[in-house]
């Protein structure tokens, strides 16, 4: 009898299939003596859509909202049914015993299979492989403990709720303000208090007025005390921060407080996805969903390092055994530190990194026992090794020591504060520092009256860019590391959002969205609350079908107050071009390929780019790219800066220059057939010796 074995995806089939020793290979699965694994394409399925539950949802009326179906069901997803097809006939066959759950050991990846298993109607035991790496002693390991499905129940109805919540919020309110302001209006339970959160920013710069205002610092050697207000912007004139300082003349200043405090910084713990990203984007520029996809090449292709998506720092006390092992696999990375590491003992100085309690599904993130093949990665991947290898090394080593000195200088009523630092042990922070030299103080000694007047300009509150916005997200549980780059991604191809030069910006319409919809949709709180609830029926503390009814009532709210709203929309992409086909206005959209007008009429399905594509094809006058044009005789090419015009030629049509190999075939041809040279044999031989 056989298992068979549901991968995520292909590749990661057929790593378990090598592991495991299948190699007969076919199109839908690979197959061995014990073993039959087959994959996913990710999702297979999903939750039906309103027409699968009634033909009167399949139009979008507001008559018909809320849509609240009585129970779920799924369906095959687009192109997925030949997939499906093969693994129903493998789970059908007389010689399967057992399934295996093998894909992401995590909440979607539980999803992904039961979902299949589910509609396959299998009915024989099911286990679960539960993995952090996809290195082949990760998958042996995961082999020899696998657990009753049964055990991750929670996990599966915890999926199942996000994903009916979801459905249930975002189709009918984004339906709702569809239908009535006749423009696509998406919005969902965590995409819109994100997309809230940069406006919130944006309101911030709005309101923001730059002050000019005056600071005063009493200079002593290299040092700088800074004179301490309860408001730093008190004196906005100059002339009036003179006055206090001549004021001061008469008293000398007095040192009346010396404080030293020694300073213990351990090593960060391991990433998260989420620190992850944020740290990507603030080094890297890297969008949250390119970090994403580099970290799950460096997991899947060449697995170097743990489960991506991950949302805990801390690693399982039962790992401590493995760290040697993981150290030496990173050795070409950074050999004098490796080897001095070892040379310690390897230990983990970080003894804070060890917490059973502190790991939900997943470790944090860190290498592999795998060494790398360092030729095979290309720069973003060991961008992005490198950062979660620093961490790793930094658990091994002393924690930063400083001492901090803070020196209070006194006369009258005015304070003066000095700060001076120095650094007992770099530990983990391998950049030394320049010091200065340490000043002695003593209490009562006299310094000298030498001020420094600065003018200061307040400046601006920072617009978000998708690190601080990632940091936003999390900090009021709005989705989850696997899904935050998702939910960005969709607000930015909504028209909702746009990324510029690493900013966040939010456009007209995701402005005018934000005032449509109910707050409580708006802010985080609600949303964090559902996350909260979907947390607790994945730990088994709370009914799934409990959760899904208050979403129901929340839902109805939500649409009633739509409905019965007097705000009014203006459509910020219509333009006052006109379309030929039907006369209404055209509306411009954004998409990969540049911008492109489409007809603001449902049943109209005109189309065009607004602005034209500029080719390859160069000018022959100017050498610059022209642009590719269309009038009722075609396409053709149009510079516009010589305004020269070319007929864009056919596939197939354009006369190509003869290659050498061409002339030479044919000047041996001419040799061959004439005995005597024709002037075309001659004239080939004369340009052949010229060249």
């Amino acid at each position: 009898m056989k298992q068979l074995i549901i991968a995520e995806k292909p590749s990661v089939a057929r790593d378990i299939a090598k592991v495991l020793g299948a190699t007969q290979k076919s199109k839908n699965y690979i197959e061995g003596k014990d073993v039959i694994v087959t994959w996913a394409l990710g999702h297979l399925l999903g939750l039906k859509m309103p027409e699968d539950y009634n033909k009167e949802w399949a139009t979008w009326n507001m008559n018909t909202l809320p849509m609240i179906p009585k129970k779920s069901g799924i369906k095959p997803l687009p192109k997925t049914r030949p997939q499906l097809k093969a693994i129903s006939h493998l789970a059908n066959r007389q010689d399967v015993s057992e399934a295996v759950i093998a894909t992401d050991a995590g909440r979607e990846g539980e999803l992904v299979a039961r979902w299949i298993l589910e509609y396959v109607k299998f009915k024989k035991p099911v286990k679960r492989l539960w993995i952090s790496s996809q290195t082949d002693k990760a998958i042996k390991d995961g082999f020899r403990n696998l657990k009753p499905s049964k055990a991750y129940d929670d996990l599966y109805y915890s999926a199942v709720a996000r994903a009916e919540a979801d459905w249930l919020v975002g189709l009918n309110v984004t339906r709702a303000l569809t239908v009535k302001y006749k423009d696509s209006l998406s919005a969902g339970r965590v995409q819109t208090p994100t997309l809230a959160m940069v406006r919130k920013q944006e309101e911030k710069q709005e309101k923001f007025r730059p002050e000019t205002y005056f600071t005063l610092d009493l200079n002593y050697y290299h040092l700088l005390g800074r004179l301490q207000l309860k408001n730093p912007r008190q004196y906005k004139d100059r002339e009036v921060l003179e006055a206090y300082v001549k004021s001061l003349e008469s008293t000398p200043i007095k040192v009346v407080d010396i404080k030293e405090k020694k300073k213990i910084e351990a090593a960060p713990l391991p990433y998260d996805l989420t620190e992850m990203q944020r740290e990507a984007n603030q080094r890297y520029q890297y969008s949250a969903k390119k970090t994403l996809s580099i970290i799950q090449r460096l997991y899947e292709i060449h697995k170097i390092v743990t489960y991506p998506r991950t949302d805990s720092k801390y690693l399982t006390t039962d790992m401590k055994q493995t760290m040697k092992e993981r150290l030496h696999a990173v050795t070409v990375i950074d050999s004098e530190r490796v080897k001095s590491i070892i040379k310690n003992g390897s230990v983990v100085q970080q003894k804070n990194v060890f917490q059973n309690a502190k790991v939900t599904d997943h470790h944090g993130l860190i290498p592999t026992e795998q060494s790398p093949r360092l030729e095979k990665l290309d720069n973003e991947e060991m961008k992005i090794y490198r950062l979660i290898v620093e961490r790793f090394l930094g658990l091994f080593e002393e924690p930063f020591v400083s001492s901090n000195q803070t020196v209070t200088a006194q006369t009258k009523d005015a304070l003066f504060t000095f700060k001076q630092n120095k650094v007992e042990v770099y530990g983990w922070k391998k950049q030394k520092e320049i010091e200065k030299k340490q000043l002695d103080f003593k209490i009562g000694q006299v310094i000298p009256q030498q001020f420094t007047f600065n003018k200061e300009l307040t400046t601006p509150p920072s617009p978000l860019n998708e690190g601080a916005l990632l940091g936003q997200m999390e900090k009021h549980s709005l989705g989850t590391p696997a899904t935050r780059a998702e939910i960005i991604e969709k607000l930015i191809s909504s028209d909702l959002m746009e990324r510029s030069t690493g900013k966040l910006m939010v456009t007209p319409k995701g402005k005018q969205l934000l005032t449509l919809v109910n707050p409580s949709l708006v802010t985080p709180e609600l949303t964090a609350e559902w996350e909260i609830s979907l947390e607790k029926i994945a730990q088994g503390k709370l009914n799934n079908r409990q959760f899904i009814q208050t979403i129901e009532k929340e839902t109805a709210r939500l649409v009633t107050e739509i409905k019965q709203s007097e705000d009014k929309y203006v459509d910020h992409s219509l333009t006052s071009k006109v379309c030929p086909d039907c006369g209404e206005k055209l509306r411009e959209k954004n998409t990969r390929d540049g911008k492109i007008l489409v007809c603001s009429s449902d049943s109209c399905s005109y189309r065009r780019r607004k602005d034209p594509k500029v080719s390859n094809h160069r000018c022959p006058q100017c050498k610059k790219k022209m642009e590719i044009l269309e009038n009722k005789n075609g396409s053709y090419f149009k510079c516009k800066n010589c305004n020269i015009t070319e007929k864009v030629e056919k596939k197939g049509t354009k006369n190509k220059k003869m290659t050498k190999h061409e002339e030479r075939r044919l000047m041996k041809k001419y040799s061959e057939t004439e005995e005597q040279e024709s002037p075309l044999a001659l004239a080939l031989k004369q340009a052949m010796k010229d060249q």
